[in-house]
């Protein structure tokens, strides 16, 4: 399948969403109820269950791990370069910065199915797994400073990263889950996916007011074309097999996660220009995307 048939479905999905709220009569309330059971329940399960279905053990995925917090670790220092550049208010900042290292995961785990099968989401949900503690750590201390909201609270509050530490855990204890519970999270991850993209097309929205536009195009510069560029350089240097190469550098190339939007809401902070931001690069991934597929298969 080419790269552009492999991410026409998703996008139809997105562009389905922004009807269904702008010309089919679902209210923008639907949708924010539809985000929170997404954000609280159907995403964590199936975070938790992909993760506890992936082999996983300290020798082998430690290099998977390593690379994935040094792609992190390059979208978080690329992002916040931009202030004593820009010079951005702080508040704008905080809320922004999240954009340029925080990946759309809901597109991530729908592409690595069509790309590389059950191995390749189930390597993607691994990397999910490593990266969710990362970037929400970041994001959530970047918002907690400005805002002054309490970070650890914050934190444990966070059902993404909650249910990630989880599956790890119960991962490396070598337990598994009992075959319904195992049955009920698929069929809910199943639900978080379809539903998660539909949601996508719903924030798409277009605010600009008073939004620094140059900010938003350092942000989208750095998720969208230097950050796959620099996954790559960085699975170089480490002993990643194809397939984790492949899986890494889609994961990097993701569009802004719409996640950014709700921790932004729930922290008091600029909600307006993230959804800008995401409302921009969602559609300009279907671009950049496509390009990116085609050089890694």
């Amino acid at each position: 399948m080419s790269a552009a048939l492999l991410v026409l479905p998703d996008f139809l999905i997105i562009i389905f969403g922004w009807l269904l709220n702008r010309k089919l009569g679902f209210s923008r309330e639907f949708f924010v109820s539809l985000e929170k059971l997404i954000y609280y329940v159907l995403f964590p399960a199936l975070l938790f269950q992909s993760i506890v279905r992936v082999p996983i053990s300290m020798s082998t995925a430690a290099e998977l791990f390593f690379a994935t917090a040094a792609v992190a670790a390059c979208g978080i220092a690329l992002s916040w370069l931009a202030w004593p550049i820009l010079r951005a208010p702080s508040f704008t900042m905080a809320s922004l910065a999240q954009c340029g290292y925080r990946f759309n995961t809901y597109i991530a785990l729908a592409l690595a199915p069509g790309l590389a099968g059950a191995s390749g989401q189930a390597v993607m949900a691994l990397i999910v797994g490593f990266a969710v503690p990362i970037v929400n750590l970041a994001a959530i201390y970047a918002l907690a400073r400005n805002q002054g909201v309490g970070f650890v609270g914050a934190l444990l509050r966070n059902p993404l990263l909650v249910s990630t530490v989880l599956g790890l855990l119960f991962n490396l204890a070598g337990l598994q889950l009992p075959q319904f519970i195992d049955i009920l999270f698929g069929k809910l991850g199943v639900a978080a996916i379809g539903l998660g993209i539909l949601c996508v097309g719903a924030s798409l929205t277009w605010e600009p007011g008073q939004t620094n536009f140059k900010l938003i195009a350092w942000m989208l510069t750095i998720k969208l074309a230097v950050l796959p560029i620099c996954a790559w350089l960085i699975c170089d240097r480490f002993a990643l097999n194809a397939l984790e190469r492949q899986m890494l550098i889609l994961f990097a190339a993701m569009p802004p996660a719409t996640a950014a939007y709700v921790l932004t809401v729930r922290m008091g902070g600029d909600a307006r220009a993230v959804s800008l931001l995401i409302s921009i690069g969602t559609p300009l991934s279907a671009l950049t995307l496509p390009i990116w597929l085609s050089l890694i298969s």
